[in-house]
């Protein structure tokens, strides 16, 4: 089975279903292909101002009474009160890319520190240089070096990534993210984010069931 998980760094719902994304990549006969999607990223980024940063934390509030995930006051301060900034996730797609390149059966251990970095530690990783300090940090080494100055290859892998990752949630009329696409067998379909949020069993039984 193929699991194809539709995300974005950004995307607090994501950070929030980040355990049981682990699991789901724990399962044997499971191989988990991760897409981001560039919801927040480059055109779709937007202004951190107090306004979206009030909303921002509300939201953020209902994810964590819903799955314990922690939202930190440094995030709340650092992250959501450094108004005047961009709320853009490419510099994040681009560092998990560039890890994804360098060591890929790393990928989701640097998507977890990443998203671990913004909502708990309070580090603004929509900022190029921070994604690449912490990627440094967990030993990418390769990935962080190659941030400090993007080569084509990482950006071509980066702009394919994203694409492909839009035109599955086109084609499976994903409405948002998190969303996953199971394959078994070439027999393709759409889980929504409600699946993500439920009893992990639950969500291992309609997978085998699929």
């Amino acid at each position: 089975m193929r699991i194809t998980y539709l995300f974005d760094p950004l995307c607090g719902w994501c950070y929030g279903a980040s355990p049981v994304v682990e699991k789901l990549s724990q399962l044997d006969g499971v191989t988990l292909n991760l897409a981001p999607t560039g919801l927040f990223a480059g055109d779709a980024s937007r202004p951190m101002d107090s306004h979206f940063a009030a909303y921002a934390w509300q939201n953020d509030q209902r994810i964590a009474r819903l799955t314990s995930q922690p939202f930190s006051e440094a995030y709340r301060e650092q992250v959501l009160g450094s108004t005047g900034g961009l709320f853009d996730s490419a510099p994040a797609t681009l560092g998990l890319v560039a890890a994804g390149l360098t060591e890929p059966a790393h990928e989701l251990e640097a998507l977890k520190a990443l998203q671990r970095a913004r909502y708990q530690d309070g580090r603004n990783n929509s900022d190029l240089k921070v994604v690449a300090e912490i990627l440094a940090e967990l030993g990418f080494t390769e990935a962080a070096r190659r941030l400090q100055s993007p080569d084509e290859e990482l950006l071509d892998t980066y702009r394919n990534r994203v694409s492909a990752a839009r035109a599955d949630m086109a084609r499976f009329g994903a409405e948002g993210v998190p969303a996953l696409i199971v394959d078994r067998d070439g027999d393709q379909r759409l889980m929504r984010a409600s699946a993500l949020f439920g009893a992990f069993d639950a969500l291992a039984s309609q997978l085998h069931a699929a």
